[in-house]
């Protein structure tokens, strides 16, 4: 019998645990079997990415060698990550003003969920200094074990940009601090192929207990919110994402065809992190160097969350019709503007879009208790919104080897070659 792919394996995982959890709908035995087992999968992934993007960062850094190259990439993608996700924010902004997904909610049908564990998290976000000589500071990092253990993931960059430059600059003598990162890489990109033969259980006991907590009814109130989110996510994708494609000279149902079993795994798991390792190794056989997909797609999981953005923007507006507050221009201009800032620094872990939306909800004196009623929901629009993270973060690494001009044309072709070939072969 020919193997299944690892996309369908994450398919069957899929549908199996949306039926058990459906059919074990409020069962605390089946989140307590379940719940466990999602856990030690994410843990599998936390534990690997730390590793893969200081060794392959230094590897790469040492590879350039060039503080002047390495200062131009960090700026141009900075530039483009601002750009994309102002304009999922304006685009979020425009599809909630036409739709209007919260008009004629009756929140009296609604669920509420649980805010206080997200309270003091969203409490601290408002207080923080969003600055950008506060973000400047909050880079360099005091101690770069302590980054490493609250999974930081700017200071690690920092910290592994210049211990790369350092690398360089020592000539002969760090060759074999390269060799031995490189084999750090080429050992933790293995670890992750093996890991990643458990992601459809993984994603069985994660998609079963969301089902089983909320249940499949719990869309049914705010089905138009769900519709216009995803509504949003798939027009963002191809019309946006898919013109810089064009502008990149490359076509966006490759990038979609490469990360097939990734965006998959995302969207089961709601978590980008679970991906990072295998998207980077796949940008690098469709052409991207190692030293800029090492870099670019890291620091995109801070700066470049395009669907958490979008998303925001229209939770923002969702909240606010739902309760019957006009807001006019000048005030969704202030919303954009608080979110162009506070969605920078966000974790790529679940839930972390509604400790930014408290922050921005409270900035803008819009009920927090809104909130409440999106949470029975927000992991089924999280699935949606880290999906398009992970196309945008891996776009954005050929953007930036493109822009460079240090994309491989050859070696993409005969990547996308070799999948063809593979997919008519099963």
């Amino acid at each position: 019998m020919k193997r299944i792919s690892l996309a369908w394996q994450i398919i069957i995982g899929l549908i199996a645990g949306i039926i058990v959890g459906a059919v074990f709908y409020k069962s605390e035995a089946v989140v307590s079997y379940l719940q466990p087992i999602g856990d030690i999968f994410i843990h599998l992934i936390k534990m690997i990415v730390i590793p893969i993007v200081i060794s392959s960062l230094i590897v790469g850094v040492a590879g350039v060698g060039d503080n002047k190259k390495l200062g131009r990439l960090g700026l141009k993608t900075i530039i483009y990550f601002e750009i994309i996700t102002t304009v999922a924010l304006v685009v979020g902004l425009l599809l909630a003003n036409v739709f209007q997904p919260g008009t004629g909610v009756d929140m009296d049908s609604l669920s509420k969920g649980d805010l206080s564990s997200y309270m003091d998290t969203a409490n601290a976000e408002k207080k923080e200094d969003h600055g950008f000589i506060s973000i400047l500071v909050s880079i360099v990092p005091q101690n770069v074990f302590q980054s490493i253990v609250e999974g930081k993931m700017l200071p690690i960059i920092f910290f592994s940009v210049l211990f790369g430059l350092g690398v360089a600059a020592i000539g002969e003598r760090g060759k074999p601090v390269v060799s031995f990162f490189q084999g750090v890489a080429d050992t933790m990109f293995y670890v992750t192929n093996q890991v990643m033969k458990v992601a459809p259980l993984g994603v069985f006991a994660l998609i079963g207990v969301t089902v089983s907590k909320f249940g499949l009814k719990s869309l049914i109130p705010l089905s138009k919110l769900t519709i216009v989110v995803y509504g949003a996510m798939i027009l963002f994708v191809f019309v946006v994402l898919g013109l810089v494609a064009r502008l990149a000279k490359v076509k966006l149902m490759d990038i979609l065809r490469i990360l097939k079993s990734e965006l998959l795994l995302a969207y089961s798991t709601a978590s980008s992190e679970t991906v990072l390792p295998r998207m980077m190794e796949k940008m690098e056989r469709f052409g991207c160097p190692k030293g800029i997909t090492s870099f670019v797609i890291p620091t995109g999981y801070t700066f470049n969350l395009d669907g958490s953005t979008l998303y925001q923007s229209i939770a923002v507006v969702f909240i606010a019709q739902m309760y019957g507050i006009d807001l006019s221009i000048g005030k969704q201009l202030t919303i954009l503007l608080i979110l162009m800032v506070t969605s920078k620094g966000m974790a790529a872990v679940p839930g972390a879009s509604v400790v930014v939306l408290l922050a921005t909800l409270s900035s803008v004196g819009l009920p927090l208790e809104g909130m409440a009623f999106v949470l029975g929901i927000d992991r089924i629009l999280d699935m949606a919104r880290t999906a398009v993270n992970v196309v945008g973060n891996s776009l954005a690494a050929i953007v930036m080897s493109k822009w460079e001009g240090e994309y491989d044309e050859n070696q993409g072709k005969n990547y996308i070659n070799e999948l063809r070939a593979s997919s008519e072969a099963a």
